[in-house]
């Protein structure tokens, strides 16, 4: 009889083990030491894991021109968040191409020295957002976390997640996290021309929005800094593409006989934006600036 009962426990504990092993885990702490920046990752498993950025992209403020509003704004607020000063959680939204992802990456290479430290989330996981907050609560650093390129269908449950953690969970904000966020859209859902319909309006000329605007509204709000971005001008896109030129080591001459070239090479791609001039910079240089 207790030879039975050693048995059914060694197989029940193999079962638990086993059973163990699918279940998700619980989010680790990775080594601190080892990256500024990290992306968050879901194993096939279901599992989530923190995985360090090895080859960080070597962007510096002074490399983004024709910006300078945008920039003093999200430099200022870093600048603040990493001194333990208020700071708010940024929306940055405009044209393509204009900035906005490399200027957060350059205010994480400006500031790191100082204990800022990068974690990017995709759209996909941030209804894990609870747990990595959880994960860096507690640790000395400054955390933005990132998510490029956000935007919204409706019933997403990451929609949720993350207007809970920007404003409006019980638990309280933790004072070592910020979100920072680019998107095209201002207010991150997909805008519909029957939605108009919905406004009201009062006998003393107000209007005020329905139901369906108000909760589009109300996540792009929770963000307390917005910075907009807009569209190049030529001559902005040419200063633009002369920064890169020379960073790259293009001579003065150089520079200026790859003018007509770069209005040619926006005007085939329908754009004139930083990551435009980004690209021409590099096709220019590589063909040996001939």
């Amino acid at each position: 009889m207790t030879e039975n009962l050693t048995r059914l426990m060694e197989r029940a504990e193999q079962l638990i083990t086993r059973i163990e092993a699918v279940l998700p885990q619980p989010l680790g702490a990775p080594d601190w030491s080892r990256a500024v920046a990290w992306r968050y990752r879901k194993r096939a498993s279901g599992m989530g894991v923190l995985e360090p950025v090895r080859h960080l992209a070597a962007m510096r403020l002074a490399d983004l021109k024709e910006i300078d509003g945008q920039k003093d704004k999200i430099e200022r607020n870093t600048r603040q968040f990493v001194d333990g000063r208020p700071a708010n959680n940024v929306l940055l939204t405009g044209a393509r191409g204009t900035g906005k992802s490399s200027l957060i990456k350059a205010c994480l290479n400006a500031f790191a020295p100082q204990g800022l430290r990068l974690i990017e989330v995709d759209k996909a996981d941030l209804v894990d957002l609870p747990d990595i907050v959880e994960v860096v609560s507690e640790r000395p650093e400054k955390f933005i976390v990132y998510c490029d390129d956000l935007s919204f269908d409706e019933g997403e449950p990451g929609y949720k997640a993350l207007k809970s953690i920007l404003d409006g969970s019980v638990a309280a904000s933790t004072p070592n996290v910020l979100v920072y966020a680019t998107s095209n859209r201002r207010h991150l859902l997909p805008e519909y021309m029957k939605e108009n319909l919905s406004y009201t309006h009062t006998e003393d000329g107000e209007v005020h929005p329905g139901e369906v605007v108000e909760e589009k509204i109300s996540l792009s709000e929770r963000f307390g800094l917005w910075v907009s971005f807009y569209p190049f001008t030529q001559a902005e896109y040419l200063a633009i593409a002369a920064q890169w030129l020379s960073a790259l080591g293009a001579s003065a001459a150089q520079i200026e006989a790859a003018r007509p070239e770069a209005l040619v090479w926006a005007l085939e791609r329908g754009s004139r934006s930083g990551r435009v001039a980004w690209q021409f910079a590099r096709d220019f240089m590589g063909r040996g600036a001939a």
